[in-house]
């Protein structure tokens, strides 16, 4: 992999992997097209990851600052009662379980799904998901302005668990999720990002042990920071686009995206 190759992968990483669109689908796609090893750039594909993790960090910093003086609090016996990040920090850990769980089998997933057929089909199937949730959402009559309770965050964890098959996507499966308990796409989207800080974070961990275990890193070091800063600049520009459009805009420009994105991937790689 030389600089070019990693500078596309991460501004693709950045842009996508906030957008509905599904990151770990557009970069096997990727992969392929540039002929890289996919097998071998896993170590690469967190590394962007990461990137992103810092822009979701920095983004929303508010409510990640809130939660590490509510920890602090906690460890120190001085957390008020309700405090609002302190009940964040439960619902997040919550959410993060089924990814967990489902994390378990990440190589058996990737062997099944890690490939262009499969990711064809589900930017198809999610598509669809996203048609049928925003038709529900249209008939809620009240929407909520936040996620409120212990069973919405776990739904909301599962959906995210889903997105561990390459090509449906963290933050669609997630504010999907959302749409479906009446949510709104903003405040789901904005729990999303913060719940993917623990996921990433999982991610990271196992990697490291890998690496360390076997004792290689596929890719050169001035690729992988290249990489890193790419996803990190566009992955800022990503969410802050995002949470500006689900304002007053649907899910619905993505499901054509990823309608035509599944015939062309029909077209030129199946």
């Amino acid at each position: 992999m030389n600089f070019l190759d990693a500078a596309i992968l991460g501004a693709l990483q950045g842009i996508t992997e906030f957008l509905p669109i599904s990151s770990s689908g557009h970069l096997i796609l990727a992969e392929k097209f540039l002929h890289l090893d996919i097998e071998s750039l896993k170590t690469f594909d967190v590394m962007l990851n990461l990137g992103t993790l810092l822009a979701v960090l920095i983004y929303f910093w508010k409510e990640v600052k809130g939660m590490i003086i509510a920890l602090w609090k906690f460890i120190n016996r001085k957390l008020p009662v309700n405090d609002p990040y302190a009940k964040l920090i439960v619902y997040l850990i919550l959410g993060t379980i089924p990814a967990v769980i489902l994390g378990l089998f990440g190589d058996k997933i990737d062997e099944h799904f890690r490939n262009a057929k499969s990711v064809t089909m589900m930017m198809l199937v999610v598509a669809c998901v996203f048609i049928i949730a925003e038709l529900f959402y249209k008939k809620v009559k009240v929407k909520k302005q936040e996620v409120g309770t212990w069973k919405q965050a776990l739904i909301i964890g599962i959906a995210q668990s889903l997105a561990l098959v390459p090509g449906i996507s963290r933050s669609g499966s997630t504010i999907v999720a959302g749409l479906f308990q009446g949510i709104e796409r903003e405040t789901v989207a904005k729990f999303s990002f913060l719940l993917s800080i623990p996921a990433v974070l999982g991610a990271l961990t196992l990697t490291t042990i890998k690496i360390l275990k076997h004792g290689t890193v596929a890719v050169a070091m001035g690729p992988l920071v290249v990489g890193f800063l790419a996803s990190f600049i566009f992955g800022i520009l990503s969410v802050a686009f995002l949470m500006r459009f689900l304002k007053k805009h649907s899910l619905n420009v993505f499901a054509a995206y990823r309608i035509i994105f599944a015939i062309l991937l029909f077209t030129y790689f199946l």
